[in-house]
């Protein structure tokens, strides 16, 4: 009897236990319902409302004179809610929006692979179809009450009124899984500015989505707005930019740069806004929108000359001889040297077979070195100041020169408000050390071994856009505002970085000697071609070497003493700076300043437009 009695009383422990953690598991599932997952959250919203994200539209970009470069048209999404649909005729809706069974097939399937689409809930609209066409939307709006589930999202997409500076706007495109996980403002088939400006100004000008909240019936069906739009949020437009480029200049420039790869950058030294900024071979960037965006993109990306890449910003050069006027800067900063300083070149640099130089008088001091290009006496000037006692060391010496440079804007980023822009290279003592160092780790280097850094070569490595800046720096004898694209923002002052000047701590009494040696430069030295009757230019070639044909470099501002535009060129595998970037500089110039080239100018401008150079790049049979 006490027996039966234990065993019954351990059978009531069981079955309380069994209840307790069924009851349990119940509470869990619906604390998970009810609060951690929204699913079922979204099956009771759905039953009864449809939440319709209202888009807005994207800010509009225009040039500095007011034209129209970007705008909005109207486009339209298909959407889905995969709860809501049922039997339909397939081939009747493939052919109202023009695409094929197996098409259908596969856009399903990429709806609800959770890889592929991370926000995807059967009970909320998914993207099905992007940016139909006005012809395909008229069609399937006619018949859309036959395809259950189905829904037409109103969106708009950019359009170009010029098919120039691609690399300036840049292009939108489908935000991706890792946009979608950074910003959950972004969900499945939401457009994100990729590059350009469309990508460093994304958050001005995507604006900020509305929503419209529709009340269903029992079968589904729509019956009008909740509660008269009463929960109903209007979406706010973007903001709308304007450039600091001139389009008829940036259209002018990529004219000239056709056929040829390279960049040209026209900035305003007063402002650092950047006028143009042409990046060849260049494209259209009415390619990357619509349905055609995926067939375009992957042509320009086969493209062996490698246009989505902006040469400007991205590329970088030993910059040769532009190079030299920074150097003489830092050699009179620093008391190496003063403008009566005078250096021997017997044909070049003497020690070791170092840099050769051409034909000019020797002994000669820095303005006239400046002038004729000496190679030998920044050389020697370099070697002054490695070997300059006050220093201590030949480390400390190096380090003070690279402060120096990177004082003038070279080794880092200059803050340009496009995305992907190289620091370009600047040694320093720690790079040397590594080296040029023997087994035991000790350095080896001396003045003599690194000389060519001198004259640009070397290790140096500068982007087009910091020589421009360089040429800028100089042109307001001893400051800059960092470069940038976009000159106003509707309601929104510019980053402080841009309307800050930047200063070098190189004195102005320098900077007027090295003016004087660029405009020696183009009266009579190497930059002749760019002397121009009635606009004083001061100029410097460069003629960087590679390991194929030499690039052609120049740079150069105007006017003289009250300085309106710089300018560098980068003829890539174009000889001589004198050969094709003074020419073209010369006509940059003039198209910024006067609005046109001269008549006795046109056989220049058509010749570097009949020019090609580009067999350099081609792939060898």
């Amino acid at each position: 009897m006490k027996n039966r009695d234990l065993n019954m009383e351990k059978r009531k422990r069981y079955i309380i236990s069994f209840v307790a953690v069924v009851i349990l598991i119940y509470i869990a599932q619906l604390f998970n319902l009810q609060v951690l997952n929204n699913d079922y959250k979204e099956w009771a919203d759905s039953n009864a409302f449809l939440k319709k994200i209202l888009y807005p539209s994207r800010g509009i970009l225009s040039d500095r004179n007011g034209k129209l470069l970007v705008y909005n048209q109207s486009a339209y999404d298909v959407m889905v809610v995969m709860r809501e649909t049922s039997q339909f005729d397939t081939l009747s809706f493939c052919k109202a929006v023009d695409i094929s069974l197996a098409d259908f097939r596969r856009y399903l399937a990429d709806v609800k692979n959770k890889n592929k689409n991370p926000g995807y809930s059967s009970y909320t609209p998914q993207l099905f179809i992007s940016k139909l066409q006005n012809k395909e939307y008229g069609i399937l709006q006619e018949s859309i009450y036959k395809f259950p589930g189905f829904y037409i999202q109103n969106r708009t997409v950019r359009q170009y009124d010029y098919p120039n500076a691609a690399h300036i706007l840049g292009y939108i495109a489908e935000a991706d899984k890792q946009d979608i996980a950074d910003d959950n403002y972004y969900i499945r088939g939401d457009y994100i500015g990729k590059t350009g400006i469309e990508k460093s100004y994304e958050n001005q000008l995507r604006g900020e989505k509305g929503v419209e909240i529709l009340l269903r019936d029992v079968h589904g069906r729509i019956k009008g707005k909740y509660e008269d739009g009463q929960y109903d949020k209007d979406p706010v437009s973007g903001k709308d930019l304007t450039l600091a480029i001139d389009i008829d200049l940036q259209a002018y420039g990529e004219e000239l740069m056709q056929n040829k790869l390279g960049s040209i950058i026209v900035l305003q030294p007063k402002t650092g806004e950047i006028l143009c900024m042409i990046s060849s071979p260049t494209y259209d960037p009415s390619l990357l929108i619509g349905r055609q965006f995926g067939a375009n993109f992957a042509e320009l990306v086969k493209n062996p000359y490698t246009p989505l890449i902006n040469r400007a910003l991205n590329g970088t050069y030993p910059p040769g001889s532009t190079f030299k006027p920074a150097q003489a800067l830092a050699f009179l900063q620093e008391n190496i040297i003063t403008p009566n300083t005078a250096y021997s070149c017997h044909g070049g640099f003497p020690i070791g077979g170092r840099p050769k130089c051409h034909g000019h008088g020797s002994p000669l001091p820095l303005i006239p070195a400046l002038g004729t290009s000496c190679n030998a006496y920044f050389c020697w000037g370099l070697k002054a100041m490695l070997e300059n006692r006050k220093y201590g060391s030949r480390d400390a010496a190096i380090d003070k020169w690279r402060d120096l440079m990177v004082m003038q804007g070279f080794g880092y980023r200059l803050g340009v408000d496009l995305p992907g822009e190289k620091r370009g290279l600047i040694p320093n003592s720690q790079y040397y050390n590594r080296a040029y160092s023997d087994k035991n780790g000790k350095s080896w280097w001396g003045p003599i071994t690194i000389i060519s850094i001198a004259i640009g070569q070397g290790e140096i490595q500068l982007s087009p856009i910091q020589i421009g800046n360089l040429a800028a720096t100089i042109a307001n004898r001893g400051y800059f505002y960092p470069p940038h694209v976009v000159k106003e923002i509707k309601d929104t002052p510019l980053d402080s970085i841009y309307t800050h000047p930047r200063y070098t701590g190189i004195a102005r009494e320098h900077y007027e000697s090295v003016v004087s040696g660029m405009r020696l430069a183009v009266t009579g030295g190497t930059c002749y071609g760019a002397n121009i009757s009635d606009i004083e230019v001061c100029g410097k070639t460069g003629t960087a070497q590679n390991s194929g044909k030499d690039h052609s470099i120049f740079m150069a501002f105007a006017p003289k003493d009250d300085p309106e535009v710089a300018v560098v060129v980068i003829v890539e595998n174009g000889g001589f700076g004198a050969t094709y970037a003074v020419p073209t500089g010369r006509l940059m110039i003039q198209k910024a300043l006067k609005g046109e080239v001269p008549e006795s100018d046109k056989w220049i401008e058509q010749n570097i437009k009949n020019t090609t150079i580009l067999r350099s790049v081609l792939p060898k049979n």
